[in-house]
């Protein structure tokens, strides 16, 4: 029981470092990232609401008081992760990161319901 404790807060620590990191590239970073998004055909307000979607999600999963919440911020991240994956394959960039976030978070999932049971 100890260990899943242990594996599921290593892995929920450092996929929240990772969203925040990144939420925080998106906001810092705004002009240049909006720029990428446009390439992309997105609209250029997206790394705002992504960045604001992501510091809620993290949010939702490290403070654990509603479960609701917390399932939807697992979800929102792996919408999330599915079409950035599309992205980078689309665009032929590297999507290393993604399949990262990707471990990190089914990690952090599938620990936390065993917590949860335990």
């Amino acid at each position: 029981m100890k260990i899943n404790k242990i594996v599921y807060w290593s892995a929920t620590l450092l996929f929240s470092a990772m969203m925040l990191l990144s939420a925080g590239m998106y906001l810092g970073k705004f002009s240049e990232m909006s720029a990428g998004f446009q390439a992309l055909g997105y609209p250029v307000y997206l790394p705002a609401v992504l960045a604001t979607a992501k510091i809620l999600g993290v949010a939702a999963i490290l403070f654990r008081r509603v479960a609701v919440l917390r399932e939807w911020a697992y979800v929102g991240f792996f919408f999330n992760f599915t079409l950035a994956l599309i992205a980078h394959i689309a665009t032929r960039t590297s999507f290393a990161g993604v399949i990262v976030a990707f471990v990190l978070l089914l990690t952090s999932y599938l620990f936390e319901r065993k917590t949860r049971v335990a």
